[in-house]
């Protein structure tokens, strides 16, 4: 093992006890390391219409960007890929709101942008700006999706029925098993 795949299985670890602190009760919280990068997709607005284009939307470019991160080893390299492949995850967003007759504007900003206070079974992640990348449909008054892009907790299950949850573990598991 050369030196390089030793300092990819030191920093590994290391994202991973990062991830996980015991709270009071010991039992496992997960957090977001400060040096993540996320991804958002916000609804026009609370219509069910809207909410179905964007849940739509979200699984049509999942796979686009999953297939572009998937073996990402920095966070260089990550703002790198995204940077470039801005117009390509654009033209899959066309396409998807082609699909669904949605005529509406819409806007994709990759940076510093602003995340609320979010509640997931638990934990509370602190609003704030974070580095991401959000794409806005319409007036952006709607609910929204989102998850980490980097370090990949967005773990895309293509064999599986969709699940709301992210699967944690999966992702531990499968880095695990990739790098030691």
């Amino acid at each position: 093992m050369d030196t390089g795949d030793k300092m990819k299985q030191i920093t590994i670890i290391l994202a991973i006890i990062m991830l996980f602190v015991l709270n009071e009760n010991g039992s496992a919280s997960i957090i977001i390391p400060n040096d993540a990068i996320r991804v958002r997709v916000i609804a026009n607005s609370n219509e069910k219409s809207d909410i179905e284009v964007k849940e739509t939307l979200k699984k049509d470019i999942q796979p686009t960007i999953y297939n572009l991160l998937k073996n990402t080893t920095s966070i260089e390299e990550a703002r790198e890929i995204i940077e470039k492949n801005i117009p390509n995850i654009d033209v899959e967003i066309q396409k998807s709101l082609k699909r669904q007759n949605y005529s509406k504007k819409y806007e994709i900003n990759y940076g510093l942008n602003y995340f609320p206070e979010k509640t997931f079974k638990g934990i509370v992640y602190e609003e704030g700006y974070y580095e991401s990348l959000v794409i806005t449909l319409g007036e952006g008054k709607g609910e929204n999706w989102w998850c980490v892009l980097f370090p990949p907790l967005c773990i895309l299950e293509f064999d599986e029925i969709e699940k709301d949850d992210i699967e944690y573990q999966t992702f531990v598991g499968e880095i695990l098993n990739k790098y030691i």
